[in-house]
């Protein structure tokens, strides 16, 4: 592509954060599923959630559930979870109580990777802004990068949504993991840091020039 090639701009009035999976179960030392950098982020997803909050910019959280009933290939790709992980009515299910959602966040429980499979998310993004400005961008952060976060990242793009990616927001297990979907990303969506998503959605609307 050209150097001043513009890929897209996003707009504050327009967006919406998506917070996936940042559960006690995913976050806490020690946890079932616990992905180690999780933890490590939680200051700067903290900072963006109250930036967000304060701009008015609405703040949805994915809660992940998991039963080897209803979810037996999850179970059988993982199966540790046979036993516990991210099961209905267990603190483990829950957000980090640092990141814990206010009453006019929304929270999405979702039995699969993606935020968008049978669940209201689709419902939700075209209402929750009204008709003047609807939504047409998502904010990704969260846990785990090249499992639930670049999911819904994918299916978001396949629904006209542009995605911004936070590469320094978003943790997986491995830096190799997390390094694979950022480049996929650049098809997907848009890689920004923290500091730069917050610098755009504070001047109310950015754009980037693609490598």
């Amino acid at each position: 592509m050209p150097e001043n090639y513009i890929k897209w701009e996003f707009e504050r009035d327009r967006c919406v954060l998506m917070v996936i999976d940042m559960q006690n179960d995913f976050v806490l030392d020690g946890a079932v599923m616990q992905v180690k950098e999780a933890k490590n982020q939680l200051p700067r997803i903290k900072k963006l959630i109250d930036r967000c909050r304060a701009l008015g910019v609405p703040v949805i959280y994915t809660i992940q559930e998991t039963d080897p009933v209803f979810c037996p290939l999850e179970v059988a790709a993982l199966p540790h979870l046979k036993e516990s992980g991210m099961r209905k009515g267990t603190k483990g299910m829950q957000i980090v109580d640092d990141l814990a959602p206010e009453p006019d966040d929304v929270v999405i429980r979702k039995r699969r990777f993606s935020a968008f499979y049978q669940t209201d998310l689709e419902i939700i993004l075209r209402n929750i802004r009204g008709t003047i400005n609807p939504v047409d961008s998502i904010i990704i952060c969260g846990t785990v990068t090249n499992i639930c976060c670049e999911s819904t990242a994918r299916d978001a793009f396949f629904r006209d949504y542009k995605v911004v990616f936070g590469t320094d927001i978003c943790s997986a297990n491995t830096p190799e993991s997390h390094a694979a979907t950022l480049v996929n990303m650049e098809i997907f969506g848009r890689n920004m840091d923290c500091e730069s998503i917050i610098q755009v959605l504070e001047s109310g609307k950015g754009q980037e020039k693609a490598d």
